[in-house]
């Protein structure tokens, strides 16, 4: 799916993350399973990430983040009424983390639904927010994504266990009057489905359903770096921009590697591209909204920024949104 946007303009006007206090390092997991720092650094750019406590499940993780967009955007949680949560680790599988979520904050209006579409997951969620806002369905939206990758990985396994972190953002969404969203890029090809995947998660049984994460590195990295650069090639085009024109570049943290070869094939300059996976891992649908929250920090997100946002991940799912900053309100939103 590839367009641009018309009518209204739809922008982010407030934005939240937060993180599990518990950093994991590299050294700690040497002690855990066969690895070391340098091994882990070198092919995967990750030093640290943070993992959830036992008692932490993802509406924990993802409550404050929510609290500090509302708050950033100057909108009471009654106003919101869309919640779509972005998650493959939701506290249960019903009642829905968004309908948790929706309860827990006084969101009596909101309609509210998990979407499930891997690490792409918040890029899928901010175009269908958009869509309802833009048809006049929504009047005031939020969208989460976040997870709590670590209750899902086995721990014996060394080729999944180094990757991945745990983490939430979450972004308040209105017409705005200038600015905004200027397309989507959207994809998925469940053919290659069995390289990434959850086994004995829904209704589909197997003899021996072990409830880990599974991945074929080697399969995924090549569809990763494939994929990337042609999702952000697409949306450019569609939009009438140029890599040139790209102020901000907010790629899935997956993997330094895959983020260093998406940067030099699409020629976007390494100062332009945000990278934060050396500190959080791959936090999935948590990945771009901490990484927006992380450009915000530095300064980078200035007004009218053209900032290309690019997802990838279990489905195998894609995506891209092109959005012109028009600005949430003050500096990072973070804690943890």
């Amino acid at each position: 799916m590839l367009g641009t946007t018309s009518g209204p303009r739809i922008g982010i006007t407030g934005l939240g993350t937060h993180v599990p206090e518990r950093v994991l390092t590299n050294a700690e997991l040497s002690q855990i399973v066969d690895t070391t720092d340098e091994w882990i650094v070198e092919r995967t750019g990750i030093r640290e990430r943070r993992i959830a406590a036992d008692d932490e499940a993802l509406t924990d993780i993802a409550r404050p983040a929510v609290e500090r967009a509302l708050a950033d955007a100057g909108v009471a949680a009654a106003e919101i009424d869309l919640l779509i949560c972005a998650t493959v680790t939701p506290d249960m599988m019903f009642p829905t983390s968004s309908a948790l979520l929706a309860d827990t904050l006084g969101m009596p209006k909101a309609a509210a639904y998990d979407l499930l579409a891997g690490c792409t997951g918040f890029v899928y969620a901010i175009a269908q927010a958009y869509g309802m806002l833009a048809s006049g369905l929504s009047k005031c939206a939020l969208v989460v994504g976040g997870d709590v990758l670590s209750k899902i990985l086995d721990w014996d396994d060394r080729s999944t266990l180094v990757l991945f972190g745990d983490g939430a953002g979450a972004v308040v969404m209105k017409r705005v009057e200038r600015g905004g969203f200027l397309g989507f890029e959207l994809g998925a090809d469940g053919g290659g489905g069995e390289n990434l995947w959850l086994p004995g998660s829904g209704s589909r049984r197997f003899e021996n359903p072990q409830a880990h994460v599974k991945m074929n590195g080697r399969e995924v990295f090549k569809f990763a770096t494939r994929i990337m650069v042609y999702s952000a090639q697409q949306i450019l085009s569609e939009c009438g921009k140029k890599v040139d024109d790209v102020d901000v570049y907010i790629p899935h943290q997956a993997n330094k590697r895959i983020i260093d070869y998406a940067t030099a094939k699409l020629g976007i300059p390494h100062e332009k591209t945000v990278v934060n996976v050396d500190r959080y891992g791959n936090t999935s649908s948590g990945s771009i909204p901490l990484a927006l929250d992380d450009a915000r920090a530095e300064n980078r997100l200035q007004d009218g920024s053209l900032v290309l946002m690019t997802g990838m991940g279990a489905g195998l799912t894609w995506g891209s949104a092109l959005l012109e900053w028009t600005g949430a309100l003050g500096g990072t939103t973070r804690a943890g």
